[in-house]
């Protein structure tokens, strides 16, 4: 799926709607097709809910694309602007576009409130402009728009939010997306980002001439244990939301979490020298960590079994 092309179909001269039908197919299309690390709907996913996901997931996509694929700032903003327009609309009642058009009813079945998308919204309208960032404060702020949101529409499909499990997500979700910002220091920079916190880097020792540079310094080596630990901490500290999430969402959960361990562990394995070679995490290790969140699941379920028996 290519936003670019499908905005000539669906971008802002489409006037008629779609019906819901070809817009729950074309949003499962969306999902489907396109790659990520995770898959989007996992076998472990209730049937009921994979329809659901690929609604929010389609809208996920195309803020992205909007963001990120357009290849000009002024036309991502423009596009994004007229995203949030339709958001809006949605909310309101009106939806033309194939996405709101699946997407309403999954609002409405599931009370998902409109703050968590238009968050998401607003975090790739930001990245049109901020390339850097002086402090771990913004980038943690910048998380809690592009990261943190997903996890908490999650609750509201599984129909478990609260406050407090909320919180457990965010821990979550931001220390993932910490994760993959640590993997992908090299890559990032090539397209002019950098997420590494200022502040940190000169903490440190790390000026911007070094990262400028690329040089892997012993503060560079200390900076990046540091940014290492602070991801790991975030992930452990969201561990229990995984027992309050129903049935097989569980071993779901674990494995997000076990997903970001891993990649930390691969920066650990190559001594925290991302700027020469990227960590990956293996086929194998994925195996692993599923198997492992399996029998975390079946020991959970089988001792609260074998209490309720007793």
């Amino acid at each position: 799926m290519s936003v670019r092309e499908d905005l000539e179909r669906f971008g802002p001269q489409q006037r008629e709607p779609v019906d819901l039908a070809a817009a729950a197919a074309y949003c499962r299309q969306v999902a489907t097709s396109h790659y990520e690390n995770f898959p989007v709907v996992s076998w472990l996913l209730p049937r009921k809910l994979h329809q659901h996901f690929y609604n929010v997931y389609a809208f996920c996509r195309w803020s992205d694309d909007l963001g990120d694929e357009l290849g000009n700032p002024a036309h991502s903003l423009e596009m994004l602007a007229w995203w949030q327009g339709e958001l809006d609309a949605c909310y309101a009642g009106r939806r033309t576009h194939p996405v709101f058009v699946a997407l309403g009813p999954t609002i409405e079945r599931f009370q998902i409130p409109q703050q968590p998308f238009s968050d998401l919204i607003s975090a790739f309208v930001q990245d049109q402009s901020v390339v850097e960032y002086e402090t771990y404060a913004q980038l943690r702020d910048y998380c809690r728009r592009s990261a943190d949101p997903v996890g908490r529409i999650v609750l509201h499909l599984c129909e478990v939010f609260s406050e407090e499990r909320a919180a457990l997500s965010d821990s979550v979700c931001t220390g993932l997306q910490l994760a993959n910002f640590w993997q992908d220091v090299a890559r990032d920079d090539e397209i002019g980002r950098i997420y590494l916190p200022r502040e940190d880097r000169l903490r440190f020792g790390y000026s911007d001439e070094d990262y400028r540079q690329h040089r892997i310094t012993p503060g560079f080596l200390e900076l990046m244990r540091f940014e290492v630990d602070r991801a790991r901490d975030l992930l452990l500290a969201g561990k229990p939301l995984v027992p309050q999430m129903p049935g097989r969402l569980q071993v779901d959960i674990d494995l997000f979490i076990e997903g970001g361990l891993e990649i930390l562990r691969g920066i650990e394995r190559i001594g925290f020298r991302v700027w020469e070679q990227r960590p990956v995490v293996s086929k194998p290790a994925l195996a692993a960590a599923a198997m492992s969140s399996l029998i975390r699941f079946l020991g959970r379920n089988l001792g609260l079994s074998g209490r309720l028996r007793a």
